[in-house]
């Protein structure tokens, strides 16, 4: 994490380039440490050495796994001070406890026992905790844990829809208040059970059954008139609804929206659920949804990659910019539509691979996004590993810091500007010029010798 008050020495904890001898100096300050723990790949034995000498149970929570050496794993499961010794373990289980999301590898190396034993323990919570990480579990164990005597267990092991419940396991499910809820979203109803859940005026329940893709034509038929913005949007993406029936619904829902409405507000702009369905359908049938009024359905088709020509031509101009995304992820989309597209809104920089990335992206236009007036498109220009360095200074003297600290994070940084941006009023921005491999080993010393290490 960035230190606001010694961004320098926590940036150049996490510098891969810096050597052996500077993260053993920066073991020393609490800074350089946190700096330390977002660092990538192995820690040599002697920095190690000088965590556990400066730091405390925080620190060697981050000592686990493939990041030491088998033998400072066996150092610390040896070392004296218990807070040292069982930072990990008491990390992972004080998360377990919580119920805080855990990878399954995690929570073997903790309890020290491989998964299929780890599924019997004696805690319930550690039971829900590997329900949870152990995705790709056998249905033998699936049926282990959801005959299990704690609620919170069969609850986890129902969260997603794989590994499922057998159809053995569907009554006995959808009659635990446990789990009905969970089961209710995925698993293939009869009507009998349709109708035992829809009396249940459980309002998660109904939800629940209305967002599940195997409704048939009459179940759907059912949902048109509850009072219920989640269900009335579900019931408009199922493939059994007309688009006069769908239009009526919608229109219901944004209306009840504009009255200030919170559930349709959510319902509408909220809500992830979209018709996936029409990913499956015949060509001819995805290709009517081309002029549907309602963004989620446009989104899906436009998520599709055999699509003709006239249909991505009506996509890559929809009035929405999420329809416009997701058709330019295509394999072929045209290197103008691409540009276009990310020189008018920029990319979108949490989701990979960028569309810049996309093999038919004109990369050589990068540079010239640096005069765009939209700062959130200038940044783009950072994308081109070899920006000129009069681009980068250009980009350096922006007022918004994320621009800054993306100049700070360039390959391509002369030494005078990462020394600048070394000083920057933002410690973000500082943090990450200390953080770059370009970093000369002289200024990685000064640092060192400004904080007395």
């Amino acid at each position: 994490m960035t230190s606001l008050a010694h961004p320098q020495l926590s940036g150049l904890g996490r510098n891969p380039a810096a050597p052996q001898d500077v993260l053993v100096r920066l073991a020393a300050h609490k800074a350089g440490r946190h700096g330390m723990a977002l660092r990538q790949g192995r820690l040599a034995d002697a920095v190690v050495e000088a965590l556990l000498t400066h730091g405390d149970g925080d620190t060697a929570v981050g000592l686990h796994g493939d990041r030491i050496s088998p033998e400072m794993r066996r150092r610390i499961a040896e070392h004296p001070d218990p807070a040292i010794r069982d930072a990990y373990a008491d990390f992972v289980r004080d998360m377990v406890d919580r119920k805080v999301p855990m990878g399954v590898d995690d929570l073997e190396e903790a309890y020290g026992l491989p998964r299929t034993a780890l599924v019997r323990a004696p805690s319930p919570s550690l039971r829900a905790a590997v329900a949870r990480a152990w995705h790709d579990r056998p249905l033998a164990v699936q049926a282990d844990l959801l005959a299990d005597p704690e609620p919170q267990v069969r609850a986890a092991a129902t969260e997603h829809g794989l590994p499922g419940v057998p159809p053995e396991w569907r009554e006995r499910c959808l009659a635990d208040p446990a789990v009905r809820v969970n089961v209710a979203r995925y698993v293939p109803l009869t009507s009998e059970q349709f109708a035992r859940l829809m009396r249940s005026e459980d309002e998660e329940v109904v939800q629940a059954v209305a967002g599940n893709p195997h409704l048939p034509a009459e179940t759907v038929a059912r949902l048109l008139d509850i009072d219920d913005p989640l269900v009335r949007v579900a019931a408009a993406q199922s493939r059994h609804v007309d688009a006069e029936t769908r239009d009526r619904l919608y229109a219901r829902v944004e209306a009840e929206r504009a009255d200030g409405n919170t559930d349709a507000e959510i319902a509408l702009w909220w809500n992830f659920a979209e018709p996936s369905w029409l990913r499956e359908a015949p060509l001819d049938e995805r290709l009517t949804y081309l002029d549907c009024p309602h963004t989620p359905f446009r989104r899906v088709l436009a998520s599709c990659h055999d699509l003709p020509e006239e249909a991505w031509s009506r996509l890559d101009s929809d009035p929405d910019l999420g329809v416009r995304r997701t058709a330019a992820r295509r394999p072929d989309t045209p290197p103008e539509v691409l540009e276009e597209l990310v020189r008018a809104h920029g990319d979108v920089f949490h989701i990979r691979p960028l569309l810049v990335d996309h093999p038919n992206f004109p990369r050589h236009t990068l540079r010239t996004f640096v005069d765009e007036p939209n700062p959130n498109v200038r940044c783009v220009a950072l994308q081109d590993p070899a920006l000129p360095v009069q681009d980068l200074q250009q980009l350096a003297a922006a007022a918004e810091p994320f621009l800054r600290g993306g100049v700070a994070r360039h390959p391509n940084i002369p030494d005078a500007l990462l020394e600048q941006l070394l000083s920057d009023p933002d410690p973000h921005v500082a943090d990450d010029a200390a953080a770059n491999s370009a970093l000369g080993l002289d200024r990685m010393y000064r640092i060192l010798a400004a904080a007395d290490l």
